[in-house]
């Protein structure tokens, strides 16, 4: 009698196995409200689905070279053109003289000759400017190659650093219209920032191998060349979701989870995604992945649950020794 006193207590077990083979913590009104849990029905709302995709802020020290080129062959080409309305002239004037012997032989030949030399100069002018433009266009794409043919001002932005250009790309086998603005992010816990979007990029990033597009960003983001983001691209039409709280989450075996009440007294876990965060540090998830649409969940005390499904599994343990 003695010994059967000194021995240890246990607790109540309030942990049972539903139809479906999942625990199942009991907790009366009276042991919750000892244990401070704290049953919440959450906020509903809607949430615009995103694809998580990966930026990089480009250098375009190729740009900039290319569009001083450009500039360069540009400038030459009118140059030459303008020798060869004077070539031209002089030529049509030494053709008249000739006839009337006014000018010599030698003064038509070198007259012939100028004008030829300028025609040469115009074609090989104008293929350079071919070539740059071609080049623009296949390197980076009909928006920004032809803003740099047309000199257009957002070249100019880009090039005096007043914009800055991103190329982000989707996961690999990920597809998607791209939107007309997306949100980057550079590290966790860094503001989120706007971006536009320009154009499909004409080459994907080697090391990720997805669809990639262009989209640009301003110079307030406090983005610089090199940098390596995080892309939240929207997709599809906003779906209707939970807000569930921080104090709602506990997390085992590397996964988010929360208690969902089932019952007067009944609570069972459930794992919830966490691609979706809150700025309050919680989650946004899609009811379509919850047994019901709105339901209650434990916002304060979660752990304990958590705690007396591992303690029922270790008296259990025990008990079968």
């Amino acid at each position: 009698m003695e010994a059967e006193r000194e021995r240890p207590l246990k607790a109540p077990l309030r942990v049972s196995i539903d139809g479906d083979g999942q625990p199942v913590v009991t907790l009366t009104a009276a042991t919750r409200k000892l244990s401070g849990v704290v049953v919440i029905k959450p906020k509903a709302t809607q949430h615009q689905e995103q694809i998580r995709a990966y930026g990089t802020v480009l250098d375009l020290d190729k740009l900039v070279a290319l569009d001083n080129s450009y500039v360069t062959a540009v400038a030459q080409l009118q140059s030459v053109q303008a020798r060869i309305v004077a070539s031209k002239a002089a030529l049509e004037r030494a053709q008249t003289l000739s006839k009337d012997n006014i000018t010599t032989l030698a003064q038509l030949q070198t007259a012939e000759a100028t004008f030829a030399a300028d025609q040469a100069g115009v074609a090989t002018a104008e293929a350079q400017v071919r070539t740059l433009k071609a080049t623009a266009l296949q390197e980076w794409g009909t928006v920004i190659g032809k803003a740099l043919v047309d000199g257009s001002p957002l070249v100019s932005r880009l090039i005096e650093r007043q914009t800055f250009l991103l190329q982000i790309t989707l996961p690999p086998g990920a597809s998607a219209s791209p939107p007309p603005s997306a949100t980057v992010q550079f590290g966790a816990s860094a503001t989120p920032h706007q971006v536009e979007f320009l154009s499909p990029a004409t080459q994907t990033d080697p090391k990720i191998q997805g669809l990639s597009f262009y989209y640009s960003a301003d110079a307030a983001s406090n983005l610089l060349p090199g940098m390596n983001v995080l892309a939240f691209l929207p997709s599809g039409a906003p779906i209707d979701a939970i807000e569930v709280p921080r104090s709602a989450v506990v997390w085992w075996t590397g996964r988010a989870w929360v208690y969902l009440r089932t019952g007067a007294d009944t609570f069972t876990r459930l794992e919830i995604h966490t691609d979706a965060p809150t700025p309050e540090g919680g989650f946004i998830v899609s009811i379509k992945n919850l047994p019901q649409a709105v339901p209650e969940l434990v916002a304060q005390g979660a752990q304990m649950l958590l705690s007396e499904e591992f303690r029922t599994q270790i008296q259990v343990g025990e008990d079968n020794k």
